[in-house]
Formats: C-alpha cells, structure tokens, sequence
C-alpha cells in the first residue's frame, strides 16, 4: 500500500471512530494527520505555529498568501464572501475546528453520552470554547445555516475571546451582533446573522478535519483572515510563506522607491533583475533595516535558495 491510500484509510476510520466512540480526535490521530509539521505541538497534538509568525502574518496580503499556497499545490485553503464584525481588523490564529451537522437523535445522544464521559459540560455548542487557548480561532463547519444555526451569541463571544484573545471564523450564523460587537478585540467572519436561537444542530466532531466552503481546514492550521476572506495555511508552510511575502514586499517597496527616482524603467524592475539591480537592493536592504521585517539570519537563509 503506498502513503496517500494509508492515509485515506486512516481519515476514513478515524471518522468512523469519532462518529462511534469519541467527540475529539486523541493526540495521536492529530499528529497522524499533521506528520509534516516538525515543531512544537499542543498537549493535544495540534501544531503550535509561534506567535511571532502569527504578528507577521498579519502584514500579508491575502493574495500573496494564496497565490505561495497554490504554488505548493494547494489549491483549495480559500473562502471569501464573509459578513465581518470589524471588517478593518485583520486576525490570525491556530485552528481549532468543530463540525456540526443537522439532529438525528440517536447519534446525538451516544456523542452527547461520550461527551458526559470525557468531562464535557453545557451545551454541545460551548464545547469546542472549552479547548481554545490563547492564539485559538474557532472554526467551524454548521454547513452554512442562517435561521436557527446560530452558534454563538454575546455570552459565548465573550467565552470564546477570554480564552483565545481571539474570534471565530463560522460556516454558518450567529446572533446578538450587538452584544458581540462590544467584545473589545473580538472578530468574526460568517455567513450570516439571525436573532433565532439554535436548534436541530448536533455537534460531531472538535479538532477534526472540515470543510469551509472551497477550503478544507485541519486542526492546528493557520488562519490569515482579512476584509477580502479567509486563508487557512498548513502549518508547515507558514514560515516559509510569511518569509516569502516579506521578501516580495520589500522587493516591491525597493522598485517602487527606485521606479519613483527614475533609477530604473518599469522593463527593468518588472523582467529578471541584472546583477546590478541586486547588488542594488541588497545595499538598499543594509540602508534601511527599519523596512526588513525578518532577522538578517532568516534573510541570508532564504536569498542561498532563491533565483530571484
């Protein structure tokens, strides 16, 4: 058997067990799914991208972002066609995913009786809140319901921001916008509003693999949300991606700046660039260290492999 089909098999039976036995996936299942990422990890196996990559990734474009991704070969870690509670606020965070689907009673009652068993309290709805910690974002897949598919409202906002400083990113609703959007430094980005309270929803699965919209989100991905959508980036791309798009940007801030002082045409600073345009830059580079926004270690690291 060769990897991908072991893996098929391995997101088949873990579903299957989730569904059957357990709400959450266990630390093993997680590293199972995420073998890639190398670095330090949750007591729950989910990846623990630093919080100094979260900061500057906040200064992406989400073009850049998507644009490295599909170079990679992943095409489908975008969403767009939110409704924003602060639509000027950029978040970014680790996931922590929650898959909800419509009732059906008797598979309900064995997850909400495993639930009882594993320590869980509440409404399933406040579950996941109960995992999130500092740098979370709760993402979750209510398969895009509006009127009695609301997952949250002000006292879970506030919930869900004390533990993770952060918001949520729903494939569904939410009410009481109002009170959510007095939660000072929370955010969120979903597909609608409604005033009606929950109903004939069922929580199935928290750190999970789900789908939001064209994307598909596992647990310890990182978000980039911003005014225009959301990318959810595989947190073993995410250094190699933020230190890419600093590149590009201080690439674009140089020729913009030389294009200004008529030093180069547009032919030259759009076409490969001369030897003499990157000794250029590179001096510029040492002239304004306030413009480079990695260390001159992660620079040098990542010029050896570049070809411009």
């Amino acid at each position: 058997m060769n990897k991908k089909f072991l893996l098929l098999l391995l997101i088949l039976s873990v579903t299957f067990y989730i569904q059957a036995q357990q709400v959450t996936l266990t630390s093993e299942q997680i590293k199972a799914l995420t073998p890639e990422w190398q670095g330090e990890r949750f007591a729950d196996g989910r990846p623990k991208v630093s919080d100094q990559l979260l900061e500057r990734l906040k200064n992406v474009a989400l073009e850049e972002a998507w644009g490295i991704l599909r170079n990679k070969g992943y095409q489908n870690q975008f969403e767009g066609e939110w409704m924003i509670l602060n639509p000027d606020s950029v978040m970014t965070g680790r996931v922590v995913t929650a898959q909800y689907m419509p009732l059906r009673p008797d598979m309900d009652k064995i997850l909400r009786e495993k639930g009882k068993t594993e320590g869980r309290i509440g409404n399933t709805n406040s579950w996941p809140i109960d995992v999130l910690k500092n740098g979370d974002i709760y993402v979750a897949d209510s398969y895009g319901k509006i009127i009695d598919g609301t997952l949250i409202g002000d006292n879970l906002g506030n919930s869900i921001y004390a533990h993770s400083k952060r918001g949520v990113i729903f494939y569904g609703s939410v009410r009481d916008m109002e009170g959510l959007a007095e939660i000072n430094g929370f955010n969120a980005w979903v597909k609608g509003y409604d005033p009606s309270y929950i109903q004939q929803m069922m929580l199935t699965g928290i750190n999970v693999p789900i789908r939001i919209g064209r994307a598909t989100v596992l647990p310890g991905d990182v978000v980039l949300a911003k005014k225009g959508g959301v990318v959810f980036i595989p947190a073993q791309e995410v250094a190699q991606l933020v230190i890419n798009a600093e590149f590009i940007m201080l690439r674009d801030d140089f020729g913009h700046q030389r294009l200004r002082e008529g030093k180069y045409t547009p032919g030259q600073i759009d076409a490969q660039w001369s030897e003499e345009i990157k000794k250029d830059f590179l001096k510029w580079i040492d002239e304004n260290p306030s413009k480079v926004p990695m260390t001159k270690e992660e620079l040098d690291k990542f010029l050896k492999d570049r070809t411009w």
